[in-house]
């Protein structure tokens, strides 16, 4: 009988306990691992919001307006080098050019918040307003104004 997945996030003594006891009833070929809380959902879902509202503001880049999920690369991208991070540009398998960058979906919840500063502090910069991302609960700030 396959065993539901489990995650645990290590606040306490008692979750700790829980954990492994959990450990101990796993079946055998179970798989553990261990390692910083990662971004949560609130954040994925603000993220996304500012992505589309860069998107739905016509804002041009290398000539033209791009959608939500090229905004998106172009911002995990350009975060990633603004904190040190690395950022690798490769011939692809057909000799496009393809970026190497981290991971969104593994950030910790510390660097997720940082990309969404990054975001926030990009659109800021650029006058773009926040339609979707105040819509959707995720940004109370001086751009409030700007909703219609």
């Amino acid at each position: 009988m396959s065993q539901q997945r489990q995650r645990f996030i290590l606040i306490n003594d008692k979750v700790r306990a829980n954990a492994i006891e959990a450990i101990k009833a796993a079946e055998e070929g179970s798989a553990v691992s261990l390692g910083p809380k990662t971004r949560s959902v609130d954040q994925n879902a603000k993220f996304h919001a500012i992505c589309t509202d860069i998107a739905n503001s016509g804002r041009k880049w290398a000539g033209k307006a791009r959608d939500a999920e090229a905004w998106k690369v172009l911002l995990v991208s350009g975060h990633t080098v603004a904190t040190a991070g690395e950022v690798e540009i490769v011939p692809g398998l057909e000799n496009e050019f393809v970026t190497i960058r981290e991971s969104t979906a593994r950030m910790s919840v510390g660097r997720a918040a940082s990309l969404i500063t990054y975001a926030l502090a990009f659109c800021d910069t650029h006058g773009i307003h926040l339609t979707e991302t105040i819509r959707g609960g995720f940004y109370e700030g001086a751009n409030d104004r700007r909703v219609a």
